[in-house]
């Protein structure tokens, strides 16, 4: 009775566990090109 608890409660963590680690990862939009600004090298950074 307790190692089937055991496995049984063990599945059920690891498939929490699974899906909220696919849920949190990746963009929800659609990916969008660089832009003409993002484009521009070397870029000048201002002297302290």
């Amino acid at each position: 009775m307790t190692a089937s608890l055991l496995k049984r409660s063990t599945v059920f963590t690891l498939a929490i566990m699974l899906g909220l680690s696919v849920a949190a990862c990746g963009k929800k939009g659609p990916l969008e090109p660089p832009t003409e600004k993002g484009n521009e090298y070397p870029r000048d950074y201002p002297a302290k």
